[in-house]
């Protein structure tokens, strides 16, 4: 079985679910983003979640889908650095629960916290302290560790580290992996958008976008920025939301429909469960419309619940689902 490895910022979520959107007006947050916060403002931060009913849950976008292949019975692996302390380790710990070989540094700084408001429609706004997570460097992540894999996934947050990722990147691509790489967030890409189209151009085999990150990215709406998009890369996958997603390889097209049932709760790590879905189809050999089906099954399944984690029951079901694709 083909083995796929996720590079990411290994960060710890903070749930809390709001009544209305009135907080996130009141703290100028712009629904659906995410936004820094360095080290003397997660205090700040701290506070105000402590006074709303919070869920604790491993997160990190590459780290969702690296969870959720896992869960699916792939061989996986993360590379990721936190700090000495027991957010620290609850983070590696629920990893490791689950058989993903951990590649993991720590740092002096502590370890990433994405403080996440949800609001009645399942949308999530972060407010991110990235801390040990951000201190990757080149020397953590290495041809050796690399070279067990088929696949490297990586999450579009990392590009603020111009150095790091070029060198994760061009080390997969030296030694003949599939590089994998979700746009990850709008306003990410509208920030560093020439380097993305760099990225893409010269390293990326699979990309992942949904709606608004595709149009930040080409300038583009729908068909025309996912066409622009495949003109980069071997495979482009553009997520619509309740609509499905379009999948495109060099002059195919296919469209995957989403479920019409489905009770968003909360919409945090769907586009990472559904790149988990898609890959785990693609690594088993499935026809691109049914890699699309299993990312959209997913997708169904982790919006209907808070966090970035699914039960037993829901797995079991998921991969019988999967079987009856086959």
């Amino acid at each position: 079985m083909e083995k796929i490895i996720g590079i990411g910022n290994a960060l710890t979520d903070i749930l809390a679910t709001m009544k209305d959107d009135s907080l996130l007006s009141k703290m100028n947050l712009p629904k659906g983003s995410t936004q820094f916060i360095n080290k003397e403002k997660l205090p700040e931060v701290q506070n105000l979640f402590a006074k709303m009913d919070t869920k604790r849950r491993p997160g990190g976008s590459a780290a969702n889908t690296i969870r959720a292949l896992a869960n699916m019975g792939s061989s996986t692996g993360f590379i990721g650095k936190i700090g000495h302390d027991e957010t620290g380790e609850f983070y590696i710990n629920s990893l490791r629960e689950l058989g993903i070989d951990t590649h993991f540094n720590y740092s002096e700084l502590p370890s990433g916290i994405a403080s996440t408001l949800i609001t009645p429609d399942g949308e999530r706004t972060f407010i991110d302290y990235l801390g040990a997570a951000a201190t990757l460097e080149d020397k953590d992540i290495s041809k050796d560790t690399l070279s067990n894999y088929s696949f490297l996934y990586i999450e579009g947050y990392l590009v603020q580290n111009h150095e790091m990722i070029i060198h994760a990147l061009q080390t997969a691509k030296q030694i003949g992996l599939k590089v994998c790489l979700d746009l990850s967030s709008y306003n990410i890409v509208e920030a560093d958008r020439d380097f993305f189209k760099d990225l893409i151009g010269k390293f990326v085999d699979i990309v992942f976008a949904n709606e608004e990150e595709a149009k930040a990215f080409t300038g583009k709406e729908e068909k025309e920025a996912l066409n622009d998009m495949a003109e980069l890369c071997e495979i482009a996958v553009l997520k619509v939301g309740a609509r499905g997603s379009y999948i495109r390889k060099k002059n195919n097209t296919v469209k995957v429909d989403a479920s019409p049932n489905v009770k968003v709760i909360d919409t945090t790590a769907a586009g990472d469960y559904y790149a988990a879905g898609f890959l785990y189809g693609l690594i088993n050999g499935y026809e691109l419309v049914n890699c699309g089906a299993i990312g959209s099954l997913l997708s169904e399944n982790i919006i209907e619940v808070i966090g970035a984690s699914l039960p037993d029951d829901n797995w079991d079901k998921i991969k019988k689902q999967i079987k009856e694709l086959a």
